[in-house]
């Protein structure tokens, strides 16, 4: 991956292909108010949707594409096979069934989104991305909250290597660790809820002393800091002014003081919900 992380440069996978610094997350964007947001956001500059079957708004995502005028091959889509489709057959369905509703002849990015262990079956899942990719049907393959122990089993099982891991990453839930997986591995580190959501630390004095000092908003703050962490956000937010805001992070950077600081944020208890990959399941 690159090693300059204090640009707008893209990102390059371990396959080849390359993710903007910044993606959208779509969850809970649904309807005719959500394909406005994700057209608002495409206009705003994001070219990175992050959908998932399970977040039932894929027939938005392409429709906002669409309408949005913007070339198809300048956007990277994303989806993710859910718990129960794990089985092989199953899931190679999900991900024909992803790219009709889509109304995508390829799906530039799918994942696993959650390994569900107790199921046993995510190595099937992951079986079926290989040779999805391998027939063209997916441009970039990956997993969302992989332990270092399933991205381990999935690659000695098969050879590949997940190009991403999307995992919870923010503030108070920086997962050093499993960063230093994801560098040791090459993949990629995307994060969901990048600003923490409701447990946003916008009023804790590293982040917003370190807004003052730069003259940005505390929000530019935490997504300035996932891309010197070399994470890539996938902030969501319907709100046109904060769509172009969370995209302009790339003016100013934060010192080795100003990224400690934040990085000591993290609690053992950072999580935003019970969200262990080793027990918590999504089917």
């Amino acid at each position: 991956m690159a090693d300059d992380r204090y640009d707008d440069a893209p990102l390059t996978l371990n396959d080849g292909t390359t993710l903007p610094r910044i993606g959208f997350g779509t969850y809970p964007l649904k309807g005719e108010d959500g394909i406005e947001a994700m057209v608002s956001a495409l206009e705003n500059g994001y070219r990175h949707l992050d959908t998932a079957v399970n977040y039932e708004n894929e027939a938005e995502v392409g429709e906002a594409l669409r309408r949005s005028g913007i070339p198809r091959a300048e956007v990277v889509v994303a989806t993710k096979i859910p718990g129960r489709f794990h089985a092989k057959d199953l899931a190679l369905q999900s991900l024909r069934d992803s790219a009709q509703r889509l109304g995508l002849e390829q799906l530039d990015l799918a994942l696993i989104h959650w390994p569900n262990p107790s199921r046993d079956l995510y190595g099937q899942a992951w079986q079926a991305l290989v040779q999805a990719r391998q027939e063209g049907l997916v441009r970039s393959i990956g997993v969302s909250n992989f332990t270092a122990e399933h991205l381990r089993r999935v690659i000695d099982e098969t050879g590949v290597t997940p190009a991403v891991n999307q995992v919870e990453l923010h503030p108070y839930f920086p997962q050093p660790q499993m960063r230093q997986v994801h560098r040791e591995l090459g993949i990629l580190t995307q994060a969901w809820s990048p600003m923490g959501k409701r447990n946003a630390p916008f009023a804790e004095p590293a982040v917003a002393q370190a807004a003052a000092a730069h003259e940005v908003t505390p929000g530019q703050v935490v997504l300035r800091w996932h891309v010197q962490l070399g994470s890539m956000p996938l902030p969501k937010s319907a709100t046109p002014e904060r769509q172009r805001a969370n995209l302009d992070v790339f003016g100013f950077e934060l010192t080795d003081e100003e990224m400690s600081a934040i990085t000591a944020l993290g609690r053992p208890d950072g999580r935003l919900f019970g969200g262990d990959p080793d027990t918590h399941e999504e089917m």
